[in-house]
C-alpha cells in the first residue's frame, strides 16, 4: 500500500477583516480591491452599474459589491457581516467586511475572530475618533497581530501629507498604550478613485511604502507560524462493526480511530501523544484520510488518528504532543464579549459553554471587570454586561475543558456561551488562564 502526504495549498490563504466609523469607505474599499483586481465578474459589474443609476450616484458605488442586504444599500451602510474571496497568483484571501456602528461591536469581533490582519480604515478629513480606538482595540484583544492603517479618503484633503503624517502619530500613541499592541502598516489612499489600493498612486509622491494589495500579498499569515502546538480536538470515533477489508485501512473489525480536525500544529507517525480526558501516553499508528493514509497531520484539515494502546475518549476529548502539554481545569477567567440585546451576564448565572468539539454547562462565579473602550479603563462599578459591553469574567464549568490561553492559541483558547433557554449564542470569549493548573475528578461542582 503506497502511503502519501497532503500539503497545505501553494498559495497561501489570508483572512482579514475591515473596520472603521461608519462612512470611512470599508466596503467601497473591498469592492475598489476586488474591481482593481479583475476578481468580479462581469455580470456583477452590470448589476453594480444598474443599481447605481437607479440609486443615482454619481459614479459606479462599488460598495454595493458587499452590502448586499436591502437596508444596507437603502441607507448606505453596512449592517451585517459580509464575507468575500477573491485571489492573486500570490495569494488567496477571505475578506469580512464588518459594520462601524457601536451597536453591532459583535458583529465585528464575529467577522475578525477569525482574521490574521485588519484594516482599519480613517477618514483623513475627521482623523482618529472613537470608533477607530474601539476596533483597534477589539483587533487587539483578539489577537490579531497586524493592522493597516487605511487613511482613506486623501482625495479630499489634496493628498496632503502634513494630514497624514498627524494621522499616523496620533494613531501610534494610541496603540502604544494597548497591552498588546499589533504591528501597524500605515498607508494613505483614496479607495473611490483607486490610489494606493491596488496600484501605487502618482499623486503621493512622498509615500514610499507599498499598496495596499502590494503589503497584503507579503504580510504572513498567523496560520503559517511553526511553533504553534499540535492540538486534535476529538470529533467522533470510528469503529466499523464489520469484517470487511478496506483497500485502504485493512481489516475493519480492529479498526478505531480518532476523527476530527487539526486544529494547529502537526502531528506525525509515531508522535508521542497524551490523550485527554484520562491523560495517559500513547503513540501516533495511523494517520488516515479519504485519500488514504498520511505520513503527518496538518493543520485546519481532518483525520481519523489510531493510537497504539486502547485509551477511552470520545467528542469533546483531545490528543496532544506528549511534549506540548495543554491546560485542564474547571475554573478559569476569560474576556467577553456580550452578545445579547435581552438580557445581561450577572453572577451566577448559567450557561452551555461550547468550546471546539466540548460543550458543558458553565455558571459565571464573578465578574471581575468591564473595560472602558474608549480610554482603556477597567471598572468594577457593575457586576452586569449588557449588549455590546467587554470585559474579564470567571466561570467554572460542570466537567474539564482542555484548553490554551487565547493569547497562545486563538482555537483552543476560545468559546461561546449559549443561553439555556432560547439556544441562543450570547457571548463569545477568550481564556485568559486557568484558575488551577490540574483538576479533581472528584471535585464537587455547583452548576
Amino acid at each position: 500500500m503506497t502511503t502519501s502526504t497532503l500539503n497545505p495549498t501553494e498559495s497561501s490563504i489570508l483572512r482579514f477583516t475591515t473596520a472603521g466609523s461608519v462612512d470611512d469607505g470599508k466596503s467601497t474599499l473591498i469592492g475598489r480591491l476586488l474591481y482593481d483586481s479583475k476578481s468580479i465578474f462581469e455580470d456583477q459589474l452590470l448589476a453594480v452599474e444598474e443599481s447605481s443609476r437607479r440609486r443615482g450616484d454619481a459614479h459606479v458605488n462599488l460598495a454595493l459589491l458587499t452590502d448586499g442586504l436591502r437596508a444596507e444599500r437603502e441607507q448606505g451602510i453596512t449592517i451585517d457581516v459580509a464575507y468575500r474571496y477573491f485571489a492573486t497568483p500570490r495569494r488567496k484571501f477571505i475578506i469580512a467586511d464588518t459594520p462601524g456602528h457601536i451597536q453591532y461591536t459583535r458583529n465585528m469581533v464575529t467577522g475578525a475572530s477569525t482574521a490574521d490582519l485588519a484594516i482599519i480604515l480613517v477618514d483623513a478629513r475627521l482623523g482618529i475618533i472613537e470608533q477607530t480606538m474601539r476596533h483597534t482595540y477589539l483587533a487587539s484583544l483578539l489577537r490579531i497581530s497586524q493592522v493597516v492603517l487605511a487613511v482613506n479618503k486623501m482625495d479630499l484633503v489634496d493628498f496632503d501629507q502634513a494630514v497624514y503624517e498627524r494621522i499616523v502619530g496620533e494613531y501610534g500613541r494610541f496603540v502604544a498604550g494597548l497591552d498588546h499592541p499589533p504591528a501597524v502598516t500605515p498607508i494613505p489612499m483614496s479607495a473611490l478613485n483607486g490610489d494606493n489600493v491596488v496600484e501605487r498612486s502618482e499623486k503621493t509622491p512622498w509615500y514610499s511604502g507599498p499598496s495596499l494589495l502590494e503589503h497584503l500579498e507579503q504580510v504572513p499569515a498567523t496560520a503559517e507560524s511553526p511553533t504553534d502546538k499540535a492540538r486534535f480536538p476529538v470529533q467522533w470515533v470510528i469503529r466499523p462493526i464489520s469484517d470487511a477489508v478496506d483497500p485502504k485501512l485493512g481489516a475493519l473489525h480492529d479498526y478505531r480511530g480518532f476523527a476530527g480536525r487539526m486544529a494547529s500544529g502537526t502531528f506525525r507517525l509515531d508522535d508521542e501523544v497524551t490523550v485527554w480526558p484520562s491523560g495517559m501516553k500513547t503513540r501516533i499508528t495511523g494517520i488516515h484520510t479519504f485519500e488514504g493514509p498520511q505520513t503527518q497531520a496538518l493543520a485546519q484539515l481532518s483525520y481519523s488518528i489510531t493510537v497504539a494502546d486502547e485509551i477511552d475518549t470520545s467528542r469533546g476529548g483531545m490528543l496532544v504532543k506528549a511534549s506540548e502539554p495543554v491546560q485542564a481545569a474547571q475554573e478559569f477567567d476569560a474576556m467577553i464579549c456580550w452578545f445579547a440585546d435581552k438580557k445581561t451576564l450577572k453572577p451566577r448565572g448559567r450557561y452551555h459553554l461550547r468550546h471546539t468539539t466540548n460543550e458543558v454547562r458553565a455558571v459565571v462565579v464573578d465578574c471581575l471587570y468591564k473595560v472602558n473602550i474608549s480610554t482603556l479603563e477597567k471598572s468594577q462599578d457593575s457586576q452586569e454586561f449588557a449588549l455590546n459591553e467587554i470585559g474579564c469574567i470567571r466561570l467554572r464549568t460542570s466537567a474539564p475543558i482542555f484548553f490554551d490561553a487565547y493569547a497562545d492559541n486563538r482555537i483552543t483558547g476560545s468559546f461561546v456561551l449559549v443561553d439555556e433557554q432560547t439556544n441562543n449564542t450570547v457571548a463569545a470569549g477568550m481564556i485568559v488562564k486557568p484558575i488551577t493548573d490540574a483538576f479533581d475528578e472528584d471535585a464537587e461542582v455547583s452548576i
